[in-house]
């Protein structure tokens, strides 16, 4: 599958959320007693706002697809959104429309989440963002967002567009009996090792992948620490994550799929997509939440 040949604008449409991020604890909590983070921040967050904030930063015309409410914690967070560099047109203004709340627990080198859904996914500017004569690519950053819009592919398709869906994991979705059905047509798959095994019922990577090739033309299937694979074009490769400092690993999956399909979008070898990736992905774990590293080289 080659990429689009239209302007290369990425519509990324999905949830935003206000992340609450808690580092520094000594475990995860246990019912019935008190732990204290060392560090707190709130930021931002959602697969669709942190992939388009990633893919802004590198020069991509990228414009968030999403509803926004106009509560005080949306209020709190939208001078942090506009400082993304975010094309922000298609931005839904509801008072009922978030943001989607997470508290978000690092320990180490893993984390654990605890969100509050947050209102219907379908923004109304949907149709009007699709047929924006700049659009090349729909992300999707939630297979959540897919589930209530089923006709988000199509829709896509019909104007031209290429897709990717990232399936971030929900308890209640990602073993959907329906969930290659509801997926037929994208483009590009992004999963990570969890979601690859839920999906395919092995806990091999490989194995993993070869499953996944059978529903999806490209697929980049993220092994945290161990780098991640890529089959493309009839190409399977493996590259390794560097060996760097992780501070927080929120969003570092969004961050790579970013780098994926900026480059991606430009006709780039496999190999040259995945070692994008790896790089994007890498360079977010080293910041706290899913931007924290574009502000830290802004």
């Amino acid at each position: 599958m080659t990429s689009s040949t239209k302007a290369g604008a990425v519509l990324s449409l999905g949830r935003i959320y206000c992340d609450m991020v808690f580092r520094g604890l000594s475990g995860m909590p246990q019912l019935g007693r008190e732990l204290f983070a060392s560090d707190f921040t709130m930021t931002p967050g959602g697969g669709a706002l942190i992939t388009a904030a990633h893919l802004a930063a590198s020069g991509r015309p990228s414009a968030l697809l999403a509803r926004f409410g106009t509560d005080a914690l949306s209020v709190a967070l939208a001078g942090q959104i506009e400082a993304l560099g975010l094309d922000l047109q298609f931005l839904d203004r509801q008072d009922s429309a978030g943001p989607q709340l997470t508290v978000v627990m690092v320990n180490d080198n893993d984390r654990a989440f605890l969100s509050l859904r947050a209102g219907h996914a379908r923004p109304s500017s949907f149709e009007r963002a699709l047929a924006w004569p700049e659009a090349a690519h729909l992300h999707i950053a939630e297979y959540a967002t897919l589930h209530e819009m089923r006709d988000a592919i199509s829709a896509a398709k019909a104007n031209g567009l290429t897709v990717s869906l990232d399936p971030s994991w929900d308890d209640d979705l990602i073993r959907d009996p329906l969930f290659f059905e509801r997926s037929a047509g994208v483009d590009v798959f992004l999963p990570n090792q969890e979601e690859a095994y839920a999906l395919t019922g092995t806990d091999d990577p490989r194995a993993a992948l070869a499953v996944l090739t059978r529903h999806f033309p490209v697929v980049a299937l993220k092994c945290g620490g161990d780098g991640a694979l890529l089959a493309m074009n009839d190409t399977v490769i493996a590259l390794p994550s560097p060996q760097v400092e992780v501070i927080d690993t929120t969003g570092a999956g969004d961050a790579f799929n970013a780098g994926f399909l900026n480059v991606w979008l430009e006709g780039a070898s496999p190999a040259e997509c995945l070692s994008a990736a790896i790089t994007a992905g890498s360079r977010s774990v080293q910041a706290s939440g899913g931007t924290g590293s574009l502000a830290a080289t802004a």
